[in-house]
């Protein structure tokens, strides 16, 4: 069985400061014997028919031409091909109104208000609402801290102005920002729903933002065990069949609560643990086996 690699035209940009993951997973891959090419999601000149799956691995410029990628997941719907993970997971992660389906089945998130496009909403009550002296404002369609902007309560006339802007392109959730961010954001990593390890991501520089390219730092860590627990109960109930889910979040008064649940494109931090390449390898082979035909 065929399968293609999905990966971006230029996924350099987003993987500076850490290692090529998707390389050394790709040549992991191959000497495990795998009839496997990296393709680029959006290449024209891609014939999808002749693969039998795709496995999303690294599509991280998705959020910045979401018409275009829905459109691509229809022709592999068409098409029959399945995508690891599945279309249906893809499309409802691929937008953060997702948080309020993970509130409403009880489990813990960090509250979320949602701006739709267009609108223009008195900004001062958001703080009320979410209770908080400080707030963070990001896309719903997005990745990477793109477009995020940290509000105060002081600043609201400074940056009205601004938040309008952006939401006369794109619909926006608003959060109370976390000062737990600054004890670490907490990532843990599923494969095929059986957890296979924990890093915990420091933000740096004065940022609250943990991302590598904003001075960001990871270490591997182990979880306690209640925090695990916690991080199992979102991949029970909303990362079914999936390849891999990411879970991150910040621990707030000793309770884990959900920042974002990954499930299009997370780096996987499969250097930290000895054994996750392996573990991946076997996640992959339990969900293509029952699939493995010649087309």
């Amino acid at each position: 069985m065929k399968i293609a690699y999905i990966s971006c035209l230029d996924h350099e940009q987003y993987s500076v400061g850490y290692d090529d993951e998707e390389s050394l997973l790709l040549q992991f891959l191959l000497k495990k014997g795998l009839d496997i090419e990296r393709r680029v999601w959006n290449d024209p000149a891609v014939d999808w028919q002749q693969y039998g799956v795709a496995i999303l691995k690294s599509p991280w410029d998705y959020h910045e031409c979401i018409e275009e990628f829905n459109t691509w997941l229809d022709t592999l719907e068409t098409l029959r091909i399945r995508l690891l993970n599945p279309i249906e997971i893809v499309r409802w992660n691929s937008d953060k109104h997702y948080l309020s389906d993970i509130a409403k089945a009880g489990l813990k998130v960090i509250p979320s208000l949602f701006i739709e496009r267009g609108a223009r909403p008195a900004l001062s009550p958001l703080f009320d609402e979410l209770q908080a002296e400080k707030i963070i404002i990001k896309p719903c369609i997005g990745a990477g801290a793109k477009s995020i902007i940290h509000l105060a309560i002081d600043g609201i006339n400074e940056q009205q102005s601004v938040i309008y802007q952006l939401l006369a392109k794109e619909s926006y959730v608003a959060q109370p920002f976390m000062n737990e961010i600054f004890d670490g954001e907490w990532s843990f990593v599923f494969l095929n729903s059986q957890f296979s390890h924990c890093v915990l991501k420091m933000p740096g520089g004065g940022d609250f933002r943990v991302q590598h390219y904003h001075g960001g730092s990871m270490q591997a860590v182990k979880a306690k065990p209640a925090h695990l627990k916690n991080a199992e109960d979102y991949v029970a109930q909303f990362g079914k069949g999936a390849l891999y889910t990411r879970v991150d979040g910040v621990i707030c008064n000793g309770e884990f609560h959900l920042m974002e649940l990954e499930l299009i494109e997370p780096y996987l931090y499969l250097d930290t643990y000895p054994g996750a390449y392996e573990h991946f390898y076997s996640a992959l082979q339990e969900l293509i086996r029952p699939y493995s035909i010649i087309r």
